[in-house]
Order: structure tokens, then sequence, then C-alpha cells
């Protein structure tokens, strides 16, 4: 079965097409380049991926425009059927703001811009984005945002940690984000929003390939691949 896969790509998104050769690499398959502004998404996907970038000038608050864009109706119907969505950065933004991941991605500690390689441990292994990855294994991803501190109750945060949706946690402090997580799942497992970049670790020649695992397991889950 041929993995079907689209990429959304939104006014300000910037990490659309490393995204789409990510995917097409590991897969073999180009993915579907989706604009925004469209009402629907191509027909029998597996996949969706909502990149990195400063959607809209990152106006109001990141990810809150691009959160109400027609296409974003689309990928919401898609994620309540079934369909697995990446978000990354960006994408992580918009997937908060559009309700579909809990809390909300805040201004980074100090106020500064944060872009370098950063380590992450690998929390829970068990969803079809992390399967290829052993639990409490360390990666090395890098991430550049300024909006990256994750921020939500307590009750919030102790939910998910008890439902085991953390998916990846940085292994030394990075944004100020609460408990240090970097990435989180949905209730169902297939809604993944993290700020980390795998999409730029998945060769060699990009200095690592800790960020090809995400792309292989989702690929696995999804077509047996």
């Amino acid at each position: 079965m041929a993995f079907r896969a689209a990429v959304i790509t939104f006014p300000g998104s910037n990490c659309d097409r490393d995204m789409a050769v990510a995917i097409e690499q590991v897969s073999g398959i180009a993915p579907h380049r989706v604009w925004h502004g469209d009402a629907e998404l191509p027909e029998g996907l597996d996949f969706i991926a909502l990149p990195g970038g400063f959607s809209y000038g990152d106006y109001l608050r990141s990810g809150a425009m691009a959160a109400r864009s027609p296409i974003m109706q689309a990928v919401v119907r898609a994620a309540e059927c079934g369909v697995a969505v990446l978000g990354v950065c960006n994408g992580f933004q918009v997937l908060t703001e559009a309700g579909l991941l809990p809390g909300a991605l805040m201004r980074n500690a100090g106020i500064r811009f944060v872009c370098r390689e950063v380590p992450l441990v690998v929390e829970n292994n068990q969803s079809l984005f992390t399967a290829g990855y052993a639990a409490d294994q360390r990666i090395v991803i890098p991430v550049a945002h300024h909006d990256g501190n994750y921020f939500a109750d307590a009750a919030t945060l102790d939910r998910i940690e008890g439902e085991g949706r953390v998916a990846f946690r940085y292994a030394e402090p990075v944004n100020g984000s609460a408990r240090d997580i970097a990435g989180i799942l949905n209730e169902a497992g297939n809604v993944l929003g993290m700020m980390p970049h795998p999409e730029r670790m998945i060769e060699a020649a990009q200095g690592g390939i800790d960020g090809r695992a995400l792309f292989e397991g989702a690929v696995r889950a999804l077509v047996g691949a």
C-alpha cells in the first residue's frame, strides 16, 4: 500500500519543503502540497504534517491565525477520524490553537530565540510516531524557536503525564517548558506536536539521523512498509 501524506503550507511557513523532502526520502513518495486556503484535503491520506515557520508572521499569537485557516477544519476532521497528524515547531503551536492538543506555547524563558541542537529523551515509544525509538533513548534534534515554552495548568500536566502522552522531554533546560516537555500526544495517540525539528535530522549530511526513526516508524505503523 502506498503511503499518502500531505504537507500544509501557511503564509510564513519556512520548513514546508524540508518536511516534504524528509517524507519523500523516507517513504519514497512525494507528499501532496496543500495551501492553507484550500478547503479540502486529498482523499485517502495516512499522514498530515504541519511544518515550522512563522505563520502569519506570528501576529496575535503564534499559530492562532493559522489555526483558523480554511484547511484546518479539514485537518481537525481528519485527526478526529484517526489520520496521523504531526505538528513541528509552528505546527505544534497551530495544533494547540486549534484545540487538537492541550496547553499553549509561550515566549521562551529569557525572551530569547533558541537555535541549536538539543538532547531529548524518548518518554513514550509506544505511539505510531515514536515506535522507531527505544524507551528512554537519548537523541539529538535541532530546535529553532522563540515561542516554545510549553505551558499547561498542573491538572493538565498531571493528566498527560499519567496517560503517557509526553512523547519527548528535553534532557536539559531549553526554553522554560513545564516539566521540560518537548512533545506531546493527543488522547488517541494519532496527533503529535513537538518543538524540535526531526525533519532536519534524517541524513548524515545534516549532522545526524536521529529524526529519521520518527518518519520511518510512522510509515511502518501506517502502511506496514
